[in-house]
């Protein structure tokens, strides 16, 4: 899962980076509010933590150019404002929580897997394909009721395209998902080769009900069997 965090106070942002790496999330930071522009228009995010008060521009505005952009992120608001004026105008702009400052990071993070459970797996746990058990919260995968051991990249190329499936995926887009936006830095796309290899193999191994197809010179796609 990949999520930003648009939030111009130093100590609270690094404060949320770390806790969300622990929940092995990927994690992008925009500190203003033209690298949060420059961020939503490049790349796709499963989930945005915004400050309402930006030192050059207001979240509410960031909001409104998400939904212009008709971009489905999950959005939480994150703010010292406790007005209603501003919850209303925030969650009208397409916001789905509000969290006022100050909050305990274990909130903030059953929010966010709130957020996401109700938008990408109708407010389940699980995604369940044939034989398989695909368990977001826990981060396992069940194939035949048997534990198939996912390293964290492969566990998260999985979700990908499970969320994703008889999608075609781009190497590009996959990238920007599990690798951050650091990935323009790469030379080539060798690694999301040899992950897509290996979570093959598990796949194959294992009896899967799924595939995952190579579309000559785009991309992949997952299919079931």
């Amino acid at each position: 899962m990949k999520i930003l965090i648009i939030e111009d106070e130093k100590e609270l942002r690094e404060t949320l980076v770390a806790s969300l790496q622990k929940e092995q999330y990927v994690v992008e930071i925009a500190a203003n509010y033209g690298d949060a522009i420059e961020k939503i228009g490049l790349y796709e995010y499963d989930c945005i933590l915004l400050d309402i008060t930006l030192p050059d521009g207001s979240g509410l505005n960031i909001l409104s150019k998400l939904k212009v952009m008709d971009k489905s992120e999950n959005v939480i608001i994150i703010s010292a404002k406790n007005s209603l004026d501003d919850k209303l105008k925030g969650l009208d702009l397409g916001a789905d929580d509000y969290l006022t400052k100050p909050f305990h990071i274990a909130e903030l993070n059953a929010r966010i897997k709130a957020v996401l459970r109700r938008k990408n797996l109708d407010g389940k746990n699980t995604i369940e394909i044939g034989n398989l058990i695909f368990d977001i919260d826990e981060r396992t995968l069940f194939v035949n009721q048997q534990s198939v051991h996912l390293n964290r990249k492969e566990f998260d190329v999985l979700n990908y395209f499970l969320v994703n499936k008889n999608r075609l995926i781009t190497k590009t887009a996959l990238a920007e998902y599990v690798w951050g936006d650091q990935i323009d830095q790469a030379d080539d796309f060798d690694f999301i080769y040899y992950q897509i290899k290996n979570l093959r193999k598990k796949l194959q191994e294992s009896t899967a009900d799924i595939s995952i197809e190579s579309v000559y010179g785009v991309g992949y796609k997952l299919v079931e069997k």
